[in-house]
C-alpha cells in the first residue's frame, strides 16, 4: 500500500522549521539575562526590573498554557502556528524599535510568552503527526535539540551581538528567524483538523500515569532550579572559579545539555521508562554531588556537565511520555506539562532564595537534590506498582 501523507522532504522541512521556532522562542525568553546591564542602562531601570522580564515571561507561560490550549483546540494547526510565529516576529521587532519604553518592551514580552505557551502545546503533536506512531520519541528528540541549541548558541550569540552593536539588534534578528519559520510552515504544513490523526490523542491513555509524569516534572524541575538558579554564586563562592572560568563552565553545561538530548532522543521509543528514570537519577547525583564535592574544581565541572546532560533529557522524556499516556487530547496534556515545568522553575528559584540566608548556596543544591530523589522515588514506585499489577493479572489468569 502506498504511503499517505506529505513527501519526506516536506516533513523534514516542517520539522526543521519547528526546531528553528523552538530555538527562537527559547533564545527570546532568556536573552535578557545576557543583556541585563545593557538593557537596564538604556531603559534607565534597575537590573531587577530587567530580570522581571524573564521571570514574568515564565509565569505567563505557566498560567496561560492550559487555557490557551483549550480555547484553540479546534483551530487548524497550520493557521495557529503561523499566527503564533507572526506574533513572535512582530513582538521581536517591537522590542528592537529604537525608543521603545520599558512598558512597551514588557508588553512585547507578555505577547511572546502567550505565543510560546501555545507553541509548546501544539508543536509536538504537529511534528509527530507527520510520521508513523512508532517514531514519536525520535521526533520529540529532534525538536528538543532545537530548543537546547538556544542555551548553547542562541543566548551567547545574542549576548555577543548585543554587546558589539546594541541590545536591540539580536531581537531584530530573532524576528527574521521567526518569519523564516512562519513562511516554511505556512507553505509546507498540510491543512487538517486538529483532532484527526494519531498524534491528537495518547497512544496508551493512562490517567494515573499522566499524573505521575506531572509530579515527576514538578519535583525534578523545582529541584533543578532550586540550585541552578544560584549556580554562578556557587561556582564563585564554593568552587573558587573566576568570572571567565564561570562562563566556560556554563558553556560546558549547555554543551552537555545538547549532547544529552542528542543521545537520548533516538532511544525514547525503544526505552521509554529508562530514558526518563536515568536522567532524573543523573540529576539527583549531580545536585547532591555538587553539595558534597563542589569545593573541588574538577569535580564541580564534571558534576555541572552531568547536570546539563540530565536536566534537558529529563524534560524531553516527560514530553515524550505525555504523548503516550495523555488521557485526552495531547495538546492539552502537553500544555499541562509545560505549565508545571514553568511553575517548577519559579518555585525552585523561590525555594533556593529562601534557603540562601540560612544554608548558604551549598544548601540550595542539597535541597534540589533531595527534591529530585523524591521525583525518582515517585517514578520507581509507579513502575513497581505497574509490575505488581501485571503479576497479579497473570496469576488471576492462570487460576
Amino acid at each position: 500500500m502506498a504511503s499517505v501523507g506529505p513527501a519526506p522532504w516536506r516533513r523534514a522541512a516542517v520539522v526543521a522549521a519547528l526546531m528553528l521556532a523552538a530555538f527562537t522562542f527559547n533564545t527570546t525568553e532568556n536573552l535578557p539575562v545576557g543583556l541585563l546591564a545593557l538593557m537596564a542602562d538604556d531603559l534607565r531601570v534597575s537590573l531587577t526590573a530587567v530580570g522581571a522580564l524573564v521571570t514574568g515571561y515564565g509565569l505567563t507561560v505557566a498560567v496561560a498554557s492550559l487555557p490557551l490550549a483549550h480555547v484553540t483546540r479546534s483551530v487548524p494547526r497550520r493557521y495557529l502556528l503561523t499566527g503564533i510565529l507572526g506574533l513572535l516576529a512582530v513582538a521581536s521587532w517591537v522590542s528592537a524599535l529604537g525608543g521603545v519604553s520599558y512598558g512597551g518592551l514588557l508588553a512585547a514580552r507578555v505577547a511572546t510568552a502567550l505565543g510560546q505557551a501555545l507553541f509548546w502545546a501544539v508543536m509536538g503533536p504537529v511534528a509527530v503527526g507527520l510520521f508513523p506512531p512508532e517514531r514519536r520519541g525520535r521526533v520529540i528528540g529532534l525538536l528538543s535539540v532545537g530548543g537546547s541549541l538556544a542555551t548553547v548558541a542562541g543566548v551567547p550569540a545574542g549576548t555577543w551581538l548585543g554587546g558589539h552593536t546594541e541590545w536591540r539588534t539580536p531581537f531584530a534578528v530573532l524576528g527574521l528567524l521567526a518569519l523564516l519559520s512562519l513562511v516554511t510552515i505556512g507553505v509546507l504544513l498540510p491543512s487538517s483538523r486538529p483532532q484527526d490523526g494519531h498524534s491528537a490523542y495518547g497512544a496508551a491513555p493512562d490517567r494515573r500515569g499522566f499524573r505521575v509524569v506531572l509530579t515527576v516534572t514538578t519535583l525534578s524541575v523545582t529541584g533543578a532550579f532550586a540550585g541552578f538558579t544560584y549556580v554562578v554564586a556557587f561556582l564563585d563562592e564554593v568552587s573558587g572559579f573566576g568570572a571567565d572560568a564561570v562562563s566556560a563552565v556554563l558553556f560546558a553545561f549547555g554543551g552537555a545539555a545538547l549532547a544529552g538530548v542528542t543521545v537520548t532522543g533516538p532511544l525514547l521509543d525503544r526505552f521509554p521508562r529508562a530514558t526518563l528514570a536515568v536522567p532524573v537519577a543523573g540529576q539527583a547525583v549531580a545536585l547532591l554531588g555538587l553539595y558534597a564535592a563542589g569545593h573541588v574544581p574538577v569535580a564541580s565541572v564534571v558534576l555541572i556537565m552531568l547536570l546539563g546532560f540530565s536536566v534537558a533529557p529529563a524534560f524531553m522524556a516527560t514530553q515524550s511520555r505525555v504523548l503516550q499516556v495523555a488521557p485526552g487530547r495531547t495538546e492539552t496534556a502537553l500544555a499541562a506539562n509545560s505549565a508545571v515545568y514553568n511553575v517548577g522553575i519559579a518555585a525552585g528559584a523561590f525555594l533556593g532564595g529562601a534557603l540562601l540566608p540560612a544554608t548558604g548556596v551549598r544548601g540550595t543544591f542539597l535541597a534540589g537534590g533531595l527534591l529530585t530523589v523524591g521525583a525518582l522515588a515517585v517514578l520507581l514506585w509507579s513502575e513497581r506498582g505497574k509490575a505488581v499489577g501485571i503479576d497479579r493479572y497473570r496469576t488471576d489468569a492462570r487460576l
